[in-house]
């Protein structure tokens, strides 16, 4: 099963890149040109939220994950 889901992670950019080259030929180039100007957008937009959000504090101190028993205890920021 683990395979499959990484075949699939696999493929997915060229399956993406079919479509998208596939729609090019149906669409008008002004409609293509929003269309991927529009997912720009909102990829970057994901991006800047994703960095602010996961961003560690910038006068903390970093805590590599480490092993407590039997369990992993991620990384984080502490406070000095």
């Amino acid at each position: 099963m683990l395979r499959l889901v990484e075949l699939a992670l696999f493929l997915a950019p060229f399956a993406v890149y079919a479509l998208w080259w596939w729609l090019g030929r149906l669409a008008p180039p002004p409609a293509m040109l929003a269309g991927t100007l529009l997912l720009l957008a909102v990829t970057g937009a994901a991006l800047v939220w994703f960095g602010v959000e996961r961003r560690l504090d910038p006068h903390g101190r970093y805590v590599p994950a480490r092993l407590v028993g039997d369990r992993i205890m991620p990384g984080h920021s502490a406070s000095p």
